[in-house]
């Protein structure tokens, strides 16, 4: 049986998916709850939220996800960065799915991937969890009630957590699987409960067709000044970095707090909701986001809570450090309404260095800005992926490699192309480590990011003093009203001299050897920009 609302010529049969129990499509937050609970996926919390746990998948798995390799992507994906499927492959697990989702109740959301209708595409999720169906109604983007009387989707995402993959049958790793074929307009995902999955394919998605458009897809929050879309902020960083916390500045309008793309037309926001890390959250720090851990419908994954007063504990991360709540965006009360922003006028690349190494903040020329965003240096945090336990230094292209289905450079230079045509001022943020590495020093103060991306938005930064970095030869500020002048030295704020010359040094030659498989692709100018 159907229930909901629906375009009743574009309904799963039509797709071919048939058979099924009951399906229920466009259910409002009330009603997916409700299902929730009866079908025991998780606890009512405080104040209407719904509480779960997604098993041993706490994190995305990006080793099992796969492109599908049919003629009219195979010399546009970057392979070396994406796991290929045979089209004959994908073919056999996706009739294998459907036969495993027989009988069984699904939920359907018709959603929009994208603020700006010029370039947004219509998202059909199929879920066999009603919690999942929550979440990404927060995650995407809701069309207005009446035109589901019309919804024909772009692509459809098929998430069945309880099909386990054949890796010797259906060509993937394992199995979990993730597949994307472009060509059929399919994304499958199978044996993981990680909500997350869902919303990042949508994202690997927008980030395969935008480009073509002369769109810049950016894994980034971003925010404007109250009243002055113009004056635009966007914030790089892969998850673990700040990009969700930095954004949420009472002080600005919040665009989003993950994905966005860059047109001509302005910037804008691929979501509708965003999807925060919890651990530690306080009141004190941030006061939105922690709000929104006992507001209706939002989704908290993956905490530990009492189970008698289901009061959460922030500061346990038993269950991993990766716990997170899933929220819709006009949740935060300065939201933007339109999700639209100007051209950046300034462009922020978030860091986590795990050495201790990085200054908190360091303004680069254009040439830099492209080398950093092309090297993506940050330091995987524990429960962001599968695996990780402590942090890990790493170079993740574009600070987010693995959403990036086309090679870097296709982002490098759009971005290049970009600030070159409508001016921006490009900063460096660590949020990492300061005093020393992980294990010995302590991270940046998140007070004094603040009062630095203050300084830096606002352009009082801009006339501060500046010296050139001897390690990587960006400008550093010597001196900022409200931050301790020895911060801006990281090496001034390690005991050990000699340790810290020892650390940068090693941390330039990572850089460099990482670096090295651009030099074909890049121009002299950005090779230059290397290492100073």
């Amino acid at each position: 049986m159907t229930f909901g609302r629906v375009n009743p010529h574009f309904r799963l049969e039509d797709q071919g998916i048939e058979e099924l129990g009951n399906v229920y499509y466009n259910l409002m937050e009330p009603a997916l709850i409700e299902a929730a609970l009866q079908r025991k996926e998780g606890t009512l919390g405080k104040g209407g939220t719904f509480l779960v746990t997604t098993g041993k998948f706490t994190g995305r798995s990006p080793k099992d996800k796969h492109v599908v390799k049919t003629p009219d992507v195979a010399d546009k994906i970057w392979w070396e960065n994406n796991a290929e499927m045979a089209p004959e492959a994908f073919d056999v697990l996706y009739a294998d799915m459907l036969a495993h989702m027989k009988g069984k109740d699904y939920y359907v959301q018709d959603l929009i991937g994208g603020a700006d209708p010029a370039y947004a595409i219509n998202v059909r999720v199929v879920s066999e969890l009603a919690w999942h169906n929550l979440f990404i109604r927060h995650l995407l983007r809701r069309p207005d009630r009446d035109t589901l009387d019309d919804y024909v989707s772009d692509f459809t995402i098929i998430n069945c957590p309880s099909f386990q993959a054949d890796p010797a049958k259906h060509g993937c790793r394992s199995e979990t699987v993730i597949a994307l074929n472009f060509e059929k307009k399919v994304i499958l995902i199978g044996g993981t409960e990680y909500a997350g999955e869902n919303k990042k394919s949508v994202f690997t998605l927008l980030n395969y067709m935008l480009p073509e458009k002369g769109v810049m897809p950016m894994h980034c929050s971003a925010n404007h000044a109250k009243g002055n879309p113009v004056d635009t902020a966007i914030f790089f960083g892969l998850s673990g970095t700040g990009k969700t916390t930095l954004s949420a500045d009472p002080s600005r309008v919040l665009i989003g707090d993950d994905e966005h793309g860059w047109s001509d037309r302005g910037t804008f926001n691929f979501e509708g909701g965003c999807y925060a890390k919890t651990i530690n959250l306080s009141a004190e720090a941030e006061p939105e986001i922690y709000a929104t851990c006992s507001m209706f419908g939002t989704v908290i994954e993956n905490m530990v809570f009492d189970e008698e007063t289901f009061d959460l504990d922030f500061e346990d991360s038993s269950l991993t450090e990766n716990m997170r709540c899933a929220y819709p965006l006009e949740y935060i009360s300065n939201a933007s309404d339109t999700a639209l922003g100007g051209h950046p006028k300034n462009i922020i690349l978030l860091t986590c260095d795990a050495y201790g190494v990085l200054p908190p903040i360091s303004r680069l020329t254009p040439a830099q800005a492209m080398y950093h965003f092309l090297s993506g240096f940050t330091s995987k945090t524990p429960g962001t992926e599968r695996g990780v336990v402590e942090p890990i230094p790493t170079f993740s292209t574009c600070f987010g490699a693995p959403f990036m289905p086309r090679r870097p450079e296709e982002y490098g230079n759009l971005l290049r192309e970009k600030i070159a045509k409508h001016g921006a001022t490009c900063w460096l943020v660590n949020t990492g480590w300061t005093g020393g590495g992980f294990g010995t020093g302590s991270r940046m103060p998140i007070r004094a990011t603040r009062a630095l991306l203050t300084a830096a938005l606002d352009g009082s930064l801009n006339e501060a003093e500046f010296r050139k970095d001897q390690n990587f030869g960006f400008e550093v500020p010597v001196a900022v009203p409200g931050v301790a002048p020895a911060l801006l030295d990281p090496r001034q704020t390690w005991e050990d001299k000699a340790g810290y010359d020892a650390q940068a040094a090693k941390l330039v030659t990572m850089f460099s050897e990482n670096f090295e498989q651009y030099l074909p692709y890049i121009d002299d100018d950005v090779k230059a920009a290397a290492i100073g």
